[in-house]
């Protein structure tokens, strides 16, 4: 074997090559990125800058991702794939008054992407890496007085949620958003937000319209801090013909979405560690026709998805570790796929993912470098519910925020 060079027999019996220098030069990066972090002090991390006016904030992740043993829905083996990526946030908060705070933030990624802010840096495989573009994917207005708050612009939604099963975290819709927050007796407070917004396609057009509301009852019975939520988003499909509806995959685009969310999490303390439990559900009430874009007699009435999970422990701290696992039951109409997480499976294309019409686990671990820093490890192995379509995935993560 030439020392540069990984052989890597196929299922098909044939030979792969792979950079062995790629992965020393990958591994050798986080591994001095985890020498840094343990020599860090254990103090929580400050932002870049702060006063009392202006904040300067941001993140970078370093990620390695492996994808395997995955087949289309035709049952067509794909190539296994790895890849190393980054991503870059870069953020700033102005506190123009009292009243009023002023925020922005530009991130990595495609303009081809609402849901990925990530770059890849090297395929293992010799693939193309993608685009590198830099988007300013929050810019908004924000005005808080007591218990009620609202913005205007374009910002993350505002609404409560433990994962990002429904909605990915990195989608950050334009519009304007108002909430209160009240207290019901005791330790228990309710709080109600509701919004209007225009879709993103990509990071530079926008394709049809979401209003939302959602009550979200936070409480406590003894130890046990218990949050419950429920909201509904109701999504319009784009105009007819708009090019940059087209961007997304499934017509999602062409159709409108009713979804019902339900949340219901479990808070508390076991050997001075967190623990949390929890289940989400979600309903499409959409009665969909077959004459509808993309509607089959397969997917046509599948509307309904719920997961559940636990996370014992946190990464706060320098030493602090977590061990997680979740199960996801997600049909297709479930949810708008153009939307939410996009971690669990490689389906789709290179900037837009279908992560619908999934069943599946992912096993987590995660540990806390301090400073601001951590390393986290995932594992995912999904499976499709209407099709033969699967693949496992693992990535490890390290992330620095500052």
């Amino acid at each position: 074997m030439n020392n540069n060079v990984l052989h890597i027999m196929e299922g098909n019996g044939q030979c792969k090559t792979r950079s062995l220098n790629a992965y020393f030069t990958i591994f050798a990066i986080m591994l001095m990125l985890c020498v840094i972090g343990l020599g860090v002090s254990p103090m929580a991390q400050a932002a870049l800058y702060e006063d009392d006016k202006l904040k300067i904030y941001g993140d970078f992740r370093l990620r390695l991702e492996s994808d395997w043993d995955s087949q289309n829905s035709s049952g067509v083996e794909r190539d296994d794939r790895a890849r190393a990526r980054v991503r870059l946030r870069l953020g700033l908060n102005y506190k123009a008054s009292d009243l009023f705070t002023l925020g922005a933030r530009l991130r990595t990624g495609s303009d081809d992407s609402q849901q990925s802010p990530h770059i890849t840096i090297i395929d293992f495989d010799d693939n193309d890496t993608g685009d590198a573009h830099f988007n300013f994917d929050k810019w908004f207005l924000k005005a808080k007085q007591g218990a009620a708050w609202g913005w205007v612009g374009r910002n993350g939604l505002p609404i409560w949620k433990p994962n990002e099963m429904f909605w990915d975290d990195d989608v950050t819709p334009a519009g304007i958003a108002v909430g209160y927050n009240f207290d019901v007796g005791g330790d228990s407070k309710l709080g109600v937000n509701a919004g209007y917004f225009s879709l993103p396609a990509g990071m530079q057009q926008f394709c049809g319209n979401m209003g939302h509301g959602q009550a979200v009852l936070k409480t406590s019975l003894n130890a046990v801090k218990l949050t419950a939520a429920v909201g509904v988003f109701g999504m319009d499909k784009g105009d007819a013909g708009d090019a940059d509806c087209a961007l997304y995959l499934r017509n999602n685009g062409e159709r409108d979405y009713t979804i019902w969310v339900g949340n219901l999490q479990a808070k508390f303390k076991v050997n001075n560690r967190p623990l949390a439990v929890g289940v989400d559900y979600m309903h499409n009430t959409e009665d969909y026709e077959l004459t509808d874009p993309g509607i089959t007699t397969t997917n046509q009435d599948q509307t309904d998805g719920w997961d559940v999970y636990i996370k014992y422990g946190s990464t706060k701290n320098k030493g602090d570790w977590l061990f997680g696992y979740w199960y996801a039951d997600i049909e297709q109409f479930a949810v708008n796929s153009s939307f939410a997480q996009d971690d669990w499976v490689r389906w789709g294309s290179a900037t837009q993912t279908r992560a619908s019409d999934l069943e599946g686990h992912e096993l987590r671990a995660a540990y806390g470098l301090g400073g601001g820093m951590n390393l986290v490890a995932r594992l995912y192995i999904v499976e499709a519910i209407t099709s033969v379509e699967d693949g496992n995935r693992f990535r490890l993560d390290f992330n620095y925020k500052f």
